[in-house]
């Protein structure tokens, strides 16, 4: 069954810019995907074994298809890249030894404050088994990004080495304007882990090892992401850090898989869960990944400034957008709406000494940014085109304050300008807040595993860290994961021979539970086991995992049911522990918890508990469940979170879908991704301008789980740009979104806007 691998984008792109730059791979035997893909003729795919030998399987690929060649080998994700006409894709399906084809497609690149706030200044006072000062020292971190900028003065030290991924050398520098378009996004993650000069990263005396495996633009593909997590575990790194997430919340990505495997070799994996939150299911690949340390945001103190309106109660919370000025407005200003920001727009507003409201689309935020500054405003405000929030960055940088807001923050507003007879009038409240998650934090759980997603929550908002000749600061969880790897590196130092699990679960154990501007706990698919404290981590005598765990998913027609979980409980103290595990206190009717009396640990010993839950799931309400399962006789008792599911979860039902120019003349393709199959799924064509309905460009009924693609030859619509609907129907429940797609060469609002 071939499947198709949608466009990853990490945390910097998201919060950034989408770049357009074609990839460049100095390799004669391996030719850039970029023509790989143009000329016609050729697509390169990933092909993942079915239990069988290597080179048996190439052997049987070749055979099939003689005019194919070999790109690349991945033994820790047992599958090799091929290269193959186009047309003889279909002639794959059914080769001996070839489980699933995924097609090669591009990847787009995702501290003083936030480091002491998670405990990392108070852990220099602990020691390691050799009396050593915690700070990192002998542990290696693989940082699998866009490269590292190790002339950088507070990088030179701690960076060791490592490899280009991109143009096949040792020299994983960021990519520079003479490249293409410059990069920075592996040089601040790599800062936040281990920078030691002007800021200090977690683990400032880490050894850090760079992975370029995302080039100019911060574009890569999944045979190089998937290539440099196998270079670095052949190269015996400790740790590895991907910050980079795609849309697509699937469980059974190639990088998903590379990292599960890369794991079970004994290297601690950490990736960013995605900027796509606030709603459910949005966490994606590889944040889907069971075995890596996926992990969301949460903020270090900040101040955070919230508009206000004469007579009204509503507050609008402000996101900062890099690249601009913070806001620190301290009186009140008039606002006035300048629709796009166009520059046609522009000779109808009257700016001067005004904040402008700005709706995002058409053209680049920075564009906006700077018609609004020399039209005289004072500030930016920029509201989202689609429902939610949005984090961005002004390239660049301009002499202006910019903020985001969501798209219904924005709709208020323009709304209270309509109902005012003069200019509405802004003011400015500042409010000191730590520890809330971001609107931008993508949440779980995971469809189809039904997996707690992320495992746990890091600082991610207002990072600031190293970049290319200087400093900056950032929104992300791709600025939220190298604090967890930072915090990895501290425990690998204390505890060199725990594993991967091991590390995992200190982590989560030890983890504070956030709660809510309400006073109510966040639940966990927001923030997982919670933020993590490094201290408490290292000093932690008992540890349980999994960290947190599901039961899954019953429908309320299902008969009783007994489903069972098993957790491991480990006695690092110096004396023997008896441990009690507590199921939840508000148990409702329909269910029933066994679990063990008690279980006594002598010290350096383990043990396996059995926790059941016994459910009788017509008595329950329909959605999701979850709780906490606690394990007390330890210095604290630990919480392991849960959840379950009666009846289909109310999952997005498509997503990621693309729309492209096929490989011949006048051909045309699209993917799109069902993560429960659909009984209906279809995409209708309309008017951009009027809106009016033209005709549906695909319709199909009863589609299996996965992603879906279709080629098109000479479509019967005119040149032009259209507004697509997707729309997915499965278990009584549709979903749609809105997309642009293009016929002829006519081209699209670009990604950015």
């Amino acid at each position: 069954m071939r499947r198709l691998i949608v466009a990853f984008i990490i945390g910097m792109t998201l919060l950034c810019y989408t770049s357009s730059w074609a990839l460049a791979v100095n390799d004669p035997d391996h030719p850039p995907l970029s023509l790989a893909m143009r000329d016609g003729e050729k697509e390169a795919v990933v092909i993942v074994l079915a239990n069988k030998e290597m080179e048996e399987t190439i052997a049987n690929v070749k055979a099939a298809i003689p005019s194919g060649k070999i790109r690349k080998t991945f033994r820790l994700l047992e599958g090799f890249s091929f290269q193959l006409p186009e047309y003889e894709l279909e002639h794959l399906d059914g080769v001996d030894g070839v489980e699933r084809v995924d097609k090669v497609k591009t990847y787009e690149a995702m501290l003083d404050e936030s480091v002491p706030f998670i405990g990392g200044d108070d852990v220099r006072s602990i020691l390691d088994k050799d009396g050593e000062r915690l700070t990192g020292e002998g542990v290696k971190v693989a940082v699998i990004d866009t490269g590292i900028d190790y002339h950088h003065s507070d990088l030179k030290d701690s960076y060791k080495g490592g490899y280009d991924v991109v143009d096949d050398d040792n020299d994983p520098m960021e990519t520079v304007s003479s490249q293409g378009e410059p990069t920075l996004h592996g040089t601040h993650v790599a800062g936040i882990i281990a920078a030691n000069g002007k800021v200090k990263g977690v683990a400032p005396e880490a050894e850090i090892y760079a992975y370029r495996a995302l080039g100019p633009g911060g574009q890569g593909t999944t045979e190089q992401v998937i290539g440099a997590i196998e270079k670095a575990v052949e190269e015996g790194v400790d740790i590895i850090n991907l910050s980079l997430g795609n849309t697509v919340n699937g469980p059974d990505w190639p990088t998903s898989i590379a990292l599960d495997k890369a794991v079970d070799q004994g290297v601690v994996c950490v990736t960013s869960n995605g900027n796509s939150g606030p709603k459910m299911w949005t966490v994606g690949s590889p944040g889907t990944s069971t075995k890596a340390i996926s992990v969301g945001a949460s903020a270090p103190p900040v101040k955070t400034p919230y508009l206000t309106v004469f007579g009204e109660e509503q507050e609008i919370a402000l996101s900062n957008m890099s690249g601009g000025l913070p806001w620190t407005l301290k009186r009140d200003f008039p606002l006035v709406d300048a629709g796009y920001g166009t520059e046609t727009e522009w000779d109808t507003v009257k700016a001067e000494g005004s904040i402008v409201l700005i709706k995002r689309g058409l053209i680049p935020f920075t564009e906006k940014a700077v018609r609004a500054k020399a039209a005289g405003a004072r500030a930016v405000i920029l509201y989202n085109n689609t429902p939610g929030p949005f984090v961005g960055v002004i390239e660049g940088g301009v002499k202006i304050p910019v903020v985001s807001i969501s798209r219904e923050d924005g709709e208020w507003l323009l709304e209270q300008i309509s109902h005012q007879k003069d200019k509405l009038t802004l003011r400015t409240i500042y409010r000191e807040e730590e520890d809330f998650i971001p609107p931008f934090s993508s949440r779980g759980p995971v469809t189809y595993t039904w997996e707690v997603k992320p495992d746990v929550v890091a600082p991610g908002v207002d990072i600031d860290s190293t970049i290319p000749k200087g400093y900056l600061g950032l929104n992300g969880t791709s600025m939220s994961a190298p604090h967890v790897t930072g915090a990895a590196a501290l425990l690998k130092q204390a505890h060199p021979d725990w594993s991967p699990e091991q590390i995992k679960a200190a982590l989560m154990n030890t983890a504070k539970k956030l709660i809510d501007q309400n006073g109510e706990p966040y639940l966990p698919h927001d923030q997982g086991a919670g933020r993590i404290q490094i201290e408490k981590a290292l000093r932690t005598k008992t540890i349980v995992y999994p960290g947190a765990v599901t039961f899954g998913k019953w429908s309320k027609n299902d008969p009783r049911e007994k489903r069972q979980i098993i957790l491991t409980i480990e006695n690092h103290d110096t004396v023997a522990r008896t441990y009690h595990v507590q199921p939840p206190f508000d148990i409702p009717d329909g269910l029933q918890w066994k679990v063990p009396f008690a279980t006594t640990i002598q010290p350096g010993n383990k043990k396996d508990v059995i926790v059941e839950m016994d459910m009788l799931p017509s008595v329950l309400e329909s959605g999701l469940h979850h709780g906490e399962i606690t394990v007390e006789g330890g210095e604290e008792p630990l919480s392991i979170p849960y959840v379950f599911f009666i009846e289909e979860p109310d999952y997005p039902r498509v997503m990621a879908f693309h729309f492209e120019h096929g490989d011949e003349p006048d051909t045309y393709r699209y993917e799109l991704y069902l993560p429960g199959g659909a009984e209906e799924v279809g995409i209708a064509l309309y008017d951009p301008d009027t809106f009016k309905f033209i005709d549906f460009l695909d319709v199909k009924r009863n589609v299996g789980r996965g992603m879906l693609q279709e080629e098109f030859h000479d479509l019967p619509f005119e040149e032009g740009v259209y507004k697509a609907l997707v729309f997915a129907r499965q278990d009584g429940q549709e979903d749609t979104f809105e997309a642009w797609i293009s016929i002829g060469n006519e081209l699209l609002p670009p990604k950015q806007y």
